[in-house]
């Protein structure tokens, strides 16, 4: 197994499965009640939609949910948000101080590029960087 690998599998994982698994994770990280509606607030999205794709992750057995409740990743679904940060925190910092793209910048190419990095070019980068352990922003690279 990869290590984006779920219960499901990483072929059925798309870039949405991975920016809400991402969302749930910072939003537990800075000490909030992981809702249907604060996600949905932090994402910018519907509530119904927030909602389908809560339940599609939970069958994926990446998230425990009940409806109305707090939800949590499970451990695969954690591996899954944990892989994604490091891709986005390893890709800012390397789109910054390699190919000197501004601060501006780095955030947006980051979030496009984290859903297809693969472990040999996540490798290759970290080798690059000199296996940091902290991103631009201060925050530690998982």
């Amino acid at each position: 197994m990869t290590k984006t690998d779920s219960a499901a599998g990483k072929n059925s994982l798309t870039a949405s499965h991975e920016d809400y698994l991402k969302a749930i994770y910072l939003l537990a990280k800075k000490g909030q009640k992981v809702t249907n509606s604060a996600l949905a607030n932090y994402l910018e999205v519907s509530p119904a939609s927030t909602t389908n794709m809560v339940k599609k992750m939970a069958d994926l057995k990446l998230v425990e949910y009940t409806p109305y409740q707090e939800m949590t990743l499970t451990p695969a679904g954690e591996r899954v948000a944990l892989e994604v940060l490091r891709h986005h925190r390893l890709l800012e910092l390397f789109l910054h101080d390699k190919l000197n793209l501004s601060w501006d910048q780095v955030h947006a190419e980051a979030e496009r590029l984290e859903h297809v990095m693969s472990d040999v070019l996540e490798d290759a980068i970290a080798n690059a960087l000199g296996n940091p352990t902290i991103d631009p922003h201060g925050d530690p690279i998982p």
